[in-house]
Order: C-alpha cells, then structure tokens, then sequence
C-alpha cells in the first residue's frame, strides 16, 4: 500500500505574504535583496518590513506550506550564507487569490482605533480629547508626507503605481475631518460623559435588556 504525502494546507492571507510571493514573480531573490527592493519602491509604506525577521518568518511560512522553495544557497567567504527562494506554481496561484479576495473583501478587518473608540468612555472626556489631538497631529503629519510623494511623483509614471498613494490620501483626509468634527464636540461640550452619566445609561440598558429577555423565557 503507498500512502500519498498529505498537500500543503493554504496559509490565512497577510498583507506581507502577499507583496513577498509577487516580488517572487520578478525572479528568485534573497531577503536583503527582497527588503532593499521594497524599500526602492515604496512597499515599506504599505507593508512592515523594516525587521529583516519579519521578512524571513513569513518565508518559512510560505515555504511551509509550499508557496515558496529555496533554489540556491549562495556562499561568500567571511560572510553569511545567502539563501535564495523562488515562488512556486501553487505559491503564484495562491497570491492571484490572495490578491482577488483583498480587493473585495471588507470582513475581518478589526483595526486598534475602532476598538479605542468604543471603549472612549474609559477615560474623562478632557483626556479622551487630549489623546484625539495627538492622533490628530500624526495624521496631519501623515497627509503632508503623502501629499509630498505624491507631489515627488516621477513625470510620466502611470497611475496604477500610485494608487497606494492615492488611497492613503482619501483615507487620512477623511478621517482628519471626522476627527476634527469629534475634538470640537469635545472641546465645546456638545459630546461629554460622566460616571454618573454612564451608570444611569448601563441601568436603563440593563432594564430594557430584561424586559426583552425575560428569565424563563
């Protein structure tokens, strides 16, 4: 009786294994080469990929799960090693699936900030204003700097290649405005809490709860 070797199982998507096996696409390369290559580009705006050990452990991961294969080892005398991987066939069908499902995908996505905002009420309004200003001034700092890429835009480079940009531009001028709009109402007292406050609004959902949810029923 031959028994089969079980197939490699699919990794869950990342946004760092996906930019690694399309960089795969140009031809096989070495992390240091790989991390220069995304600094050249741009991709360490989109990705993390400042620690080289990130890099390498999303390698094994798709090496793993066979997306990706070492095709040489390099030795240079009085230095490391140097180990270079290709992408494979199911590693370039997963990353066209991977690529697919990001672009329509809107579920799963649980940012820090969003989990901070429901939680607002934890610290006294004053406070929770005093920290929006701070992200505030990071993202005014963050439009300037995009505003400038894209200003520093090599003449004649297409669209497509900017579309990052582009985008990280329309989301931060967005939620520059939405956050003004929320420091304001702060500021000026037409959005405020209280301990107090907050018991009363938990007692009064806490009644409606059991009315709607009766014991035994």
């Amino acid at each position: 009786m031959v028994l089969s070797m079980p197939k490699p199982t699919t990794p869950h998507r990342s946004p760092l294994g996906l930019i690694v096996l399309f960089q795969l696409f140009t031809g096989p390369m070495h992390v240091y080469g790989m991390q220069k290559l995304f600094e050249a580009t741009a991709k360490d705006r989109v990705v993390n990929v400042r620690s080289r050990a990130s890099l390498y452990q999303t390698i094994e991961r798709l090496m793993r799960h066979g997306l990706v294969e070492v095709v040489e080892t390099v030795r240079v005398e009085g230095y490391p090693d140097r180990v270079i991987y290709a992408v494979t066939e199911s590693g370039r069908q997963t990353a066209r699936e991977w690529l697919r499902e990001m672009l329509h995908t809107t579920e799963g996505e649980y940012p820090e900030f969003l989990a901070a905002l429901s939680l607002l009420f934890g610290l006294a309004p004053d406070e929770a204003r005093a920290e929006l200003e701070l992200r505030e001034q990071r993202l005014a700092t963050t439009l300037a700097d995009t505003k400038q890429t894209l200003a520093e835009t090599p003449p004649g480079l297409p669209r497509l290649f900017t579309l990052e940009e582009e985008y990280r531009r329309a989301m931060v001028e967005a939620e520059l405005s939405w956050l003004r709009g929320v420091i304001g109402d702060l500021r000026d007292g037409r959005l405020s809490w209280s301990e107090a406050w907050l018991r009363q609004i938990a007692d009064q959902f806490e009644i409606a709860n059991d009315q709607d949810n009766p014991k035994g029923g």
